[in-house]
């Protein structure tokens, strides 16, 4: 075991911490109101919408990560090359940053993973709670914002936090879009001496010293929403 080696690579895995923490911020932000508002399409059985959400979660829950990676990593800038040609866009599509791909895959993913975190945690909260909004005069807006999304919240958080927290490990993936995380820092790193189980140890201590911050977070911030369900019990 190199020591040295050890310490200072873990440094080197640290410094890919921001980029993990970008992907994963931006792909929630997408994916938080998409999820919300496909498993209202879910809830309300929307006509064609409700169909297409619910292939669309089956398909992501049955495909391991790693190959929607290879998918939408492949084909994107296929896609892309064929529309630049057609209206004669000079640009190199293969000078786009990968990270805009991690954005697109981890939002991809995740969101089909909170539709159904989403459309469990609204079914908990009784359909009169609603009603009862709208007697009093509020919006359906209103009625969501001030009522039924602070208790769904309290329910649906744990599973928003797995959500999170299995997000944040996924991006250990972004090596194979050449994204600079934790990961790839780390394994380039051990490349020069072969030093893998070094780095590796690297890579388990800092997503878990990450994911159990995380992880606290949300216990705090649960702990904060828990009025809501006292309130309403």
């Amino acid at each position: 075991m190199n020591w040295q080696f050890l310490f200072e690579t873990f440094f080197v895995a640290l410094s890919g911490v921001p980029v993990a923490l970008l992907v994963t911020v931006v792909a929630l932000l997408i994916a938080l109101p998409l999820g919300f508002l496909l498993a209202l399409t879910r809830i309300n059985k929307i006509p064609v919408i409700h169909h297409l959400a619910k292939i669309y979660v089956s398909f992501v829950r049955g495909t391991p990560i790693i190959i929607q990676i290879f998918i939408i990593y492949s084909s994107i800038p296929l896609m892309l090359k064929m529309i630049f040609e057609k209206y004669n866009i000079a640009y190199d599509i293969y000078k786009i940053n990968p990270i805009w791909y991690a954005f697109i895959v981890f939002a991809f993913s995740s969101t089909a993973i909170l539709i159904e975190v989403f459309r469990s945690a609204l079914s908990t909260v009784e359909k009169g709670q609603l009603e009862a909004a709208y007697s009093v005069g509020l919006t359906t807006f209103q009625a969501y914002r001030r009522i039924i999304i602070p208790q769904a919240l309290v329910v649906a958080l744990p599973n928003i936090c797995t959500a999170t927290v299995n997000l944040i490990k996924a991006t250990s993936l972004g090596y194979a879009m050449s994204l600079p995380e934790i990961t790839l820092k780390a394994k380039v790193a051990a490349n020069v001496g072969y030093n893998y189980v070094e780095a590796y140890l690297d890579i388990f201590i800092v997503y878990l010293i990450l994911c159990s911050t995380v992880e606290y977070l949300f216990k705090r911030y649960e702990k904060y929403l828990s009025k809501y369900k006292a309130a309403n019990v």
